[in-house]
């Protein structure tokens, strides 16, 4: 197997409690070190994220520590790419902790499937509160989160995006950098501009790492409505749809909230519309049972696909009055979600 130098790029913002243990699995994984260099993106951390980052620097000179004034994640991401100097580039998260073979498997992807600018794997979540079990069981079924195979770890093959990619140097030289202007969504915008340059995106569960959820249903909200508010920004940025399921959530809405208004003045669409519901309640709570066997986490289970799919429609319903029909310009947010 043909060995390629690595570069790993990884965005951090107040992850003290993560990056040590992300940075001993790149430590202690299989892969040579020689052909290693590790940049670590820290977001003005006001924790201790930055000492404990510039403590591993001093003791590995192939790991490097990069203030990130800007804070955001495609901010950090595209500092890592600039400064890397090696053919494989790989974006991690800093509540990740890879496998020993991980970055040997990413090449090895790479090297068998030349056509392919990226390859990825699964993510096995660790779940640190019952809440991100919850969350962890709603985003692994396809009812909740669609076709998004890289959180439900049974294909292997061609996909639009994966979570942690290995993308080939040439890959950015060709396509460009992470778009700044995004707070949310920065993966799903430069992985469909990979595929629109003629590379294939590979996903296979044999290339793995653990990823630490720490999850409230307050927080899991506020992002599900903005990955939907930034999908619009990149509707309008590509003038297309990513892909089908993200119309999903927004049609799910447009449903409930036109359905509910046309209810009042007819009685078969009022029919319509609780046959509707039911169908809608009938199908969480059996896919809430394909995740457990117990009634009061079935129930939760099902209330998080309704939360994941409110927050996202409603995001997009304000991404359409704001990018499309306001035409306003996007606003940073600071959000490193890695």
């Amino acid at each position: 197997m043909k060995v390629s130098p690595v570069s790993i790029v990884i965005p951090c913002r107040n992850e003290e409690k993560y990056i040590a243990k992300c940075l001993q699995s790149i430590i202690d994984s299989d892969f040579d070190k020689n052909l290693l260099e590790v940049f670590v993106a820290d977001g003005l951390s006001t924790d201790n994220s930055k000492s404990i980052i510039k403590q591993f620097s001093l003791q590995h000179e192939w790991i490097y520590f990069i203030e990130n004034i800007n804070k955001t994640t495609p901010y950090a991401l595209n500092e890592g790419i600039k400064k890397s100097k090696n053919d494989v580039v790989i974006i991690l998260g800093a509540h990740s902790e890879i496998y020993p073979d991980f970055i040997s498997k990413n090449i090895e992807y790479l090297n068998h499937y030349p056509e392919c600018g990226c390859v990825g794997g699964y993510l096995e979540n660790v779940y640190e509160n019952k809440t991100a079990e919850i969350v962890g069981a709603a985003m692994s079924s396809i009812f909740g989160v669609g076709n998004a195979n890289f959180r439900i770890p049974n294909k292997e093959g061609y996909v639009d995006t994966v979570a942690f990619g290995a993308y080939r140097k040439e890959v950015f030289e060709n396509v460009g950098l992470f778009d700044e202007i995004l707070t949310r969504n920065q993966d799903d915008d430069f992985n469909f501009r990979v595929t629109k340059a003629g590379y294939k995106i590979f996903l296979s569960p044999k290339i793995k790492c653990k990823y630490y959820v720490r999850a409230s249903f307050e927080k899991l909200y506020r992002q599900y409505f903005q990955y939907g508010y930034w999908k619009v920004y990149l509707n309008k940025k590509h003038k297309a749809f990513l892909s089908i399921r993200q119309l999903i959530p927004f049609l799910f809405v447009s449903f409930l909230f036109f359905g509910l208004m046309l209810s009042c003045i007819n009685k078969f669409i009022a029919l319509g519309y609780f046959l509707g519901i039911c169908t809608y309640v009938f199908l969480a709570l059996y896919f809430a049972f394909k995740k457990s066997d117990k009634i009061i986490d079935v129930l939760k289970i099902a209330f998080t696909f309704l939360l994941l799919h409110w927050a996202y429609g409603i995001g997009y319903a304000k991404g359409i009055l704001g990018f499309i029909v306001l035409n306003r310009k996007p606003k940073h947010d600071v959000a490193i979600t890695r």
